[in-house]
């Protein structure tokens, strides 16, 4: 649905975008993460078609940013982080000016209009002014907008931005509505924890430069020096026995004992502890819990772009 190859943008001597290499595919809803001014917005209106790369290439289901803007802009929904609503229009006045620039007309725009301030949650705003509503109601009405064209592909920078948390909250339930929707979705944010838990894949972006491209998991796994288990036994006198236990394990490099449960440090070439909960399941060693214990996403980006940016 979305693919770049060495997609590039210069100001003078200075690098916006630097071979950035993406590649989506239908259904995909992509986190695109880093600080600002890291080159997010650049790389969403190239995509869009409101900016010419200097060089490389983008296709969006196919066409070309360089010989195809009309046809890709059927199929894009692009919202920027902060747009204009007039002042003089309700809510559904504003979508219906919209839609009647998308060429939806009569009946089929009522219902379209009607169709998204569901979708949004904001039909109980239809007839308030724009300019009143509140800055979550605003990025919804936005949505709504984007989404009056039904594009494929959607284009959200910095959806999340400036709102509090009971309206990110609302927001990401959006996402993954939308997701479920079959959209192919960009999403780009500073606020690193935010997409952890609604997108797929992940990109990170700093200085121009993609650092990495990969699901949350293989983001994660890129920075993790160490496999570390967290094991809790269903009863808590059993600590010192797996501690006894897999100490002499050749994969286990160190344990550390908690009130209620023991974190597992795994040796820096170790990826399989299949055998660790037959073992202990073997010596009498009830399981409650057997895990692995998660790395978030804040410290991954931290870690994969340390010493590179002072920015945020």
């Amino acid at each position: 649905m979305i693919k770049t190859a060495d997609l590039t943008k210069k100001y003078g001597d200075a690098f916006a975008i630097k071979s950035i290499d993406l590649n989506l595919n239908a259904g995909d809803l992509f986190g695109f993460i880093g600080p600002n001014g890291a080159g997010k917005t650049t790389t969403m209106r190239i995509i869009a078609t409101l900016l010419e790369p200097t060089w490389g290439e983008a296709y969006v289901c196919d066409h070309s940013v360089h010989t195809a803007p009309k046809e890709i802009r059927r199929l894009v929904g692009y919202m920027p982080d902060f747009f204009g609503v007039y002042e003089d229009m309700t809510v559904v006045e504003y979508l219906e000016f919209f839609a009647a620039s998308y060429r939806i007309k009569g009946s089929a725009r009522r219902n379209r209009v009607n169709e998204m301030l569901e979708v949004v949650d904001l039909d109980f705003k239809r007839d308030a002014f724009a300019n009143t509503l509140s800055r979550g109601q605003t990025q919804r009405l936005g949505l709504a907008r984007t989404l009056l064209h039904d594009p494929q592909i959607l284009l959200l920078d910095e959806p999340l931005s400036g709102l509090d948390p009971r309206a990110r909250i609302e927001m990401r339930n959006l996402l993954r509505k939308l997701g479920q929707m079959g959209k192919t979705i960009i999403v780009s944010s500073h606020i690193l924890p935010e997409l952890a838990d609604v997108c797929n894949k992940i990109g990170i972006i700093d200085k121009g430069e993609l650092k990495q491209n990969a699901t949350k998991a293989e983001v994660i796994r890129m920075v993790r020096e160490h496999l570390v288990l967290v094991i809790e036994p269903s009863n808590s006198a059993d600590l010192e026995k797996i501690d006894a236990l897999l100490n002499q394990h050749p994969s286990v490099q160190a344990c550390e004992s908690g009130d209620n449960s023991i974190r597992v440090v795994m040796k820096s070439d170790v990826d399989d502890y299949s055998d660790l909960p037959k073992l202990l399941i073997q010596n009498d060693i009830g399981l409650k819990k057997f895990s692995e214990e998660e790395l978030d996403l804040e410290s991954a980006f931290m870690a994969l772009t340390k010493g590179t940016s002072n920015r945020m």
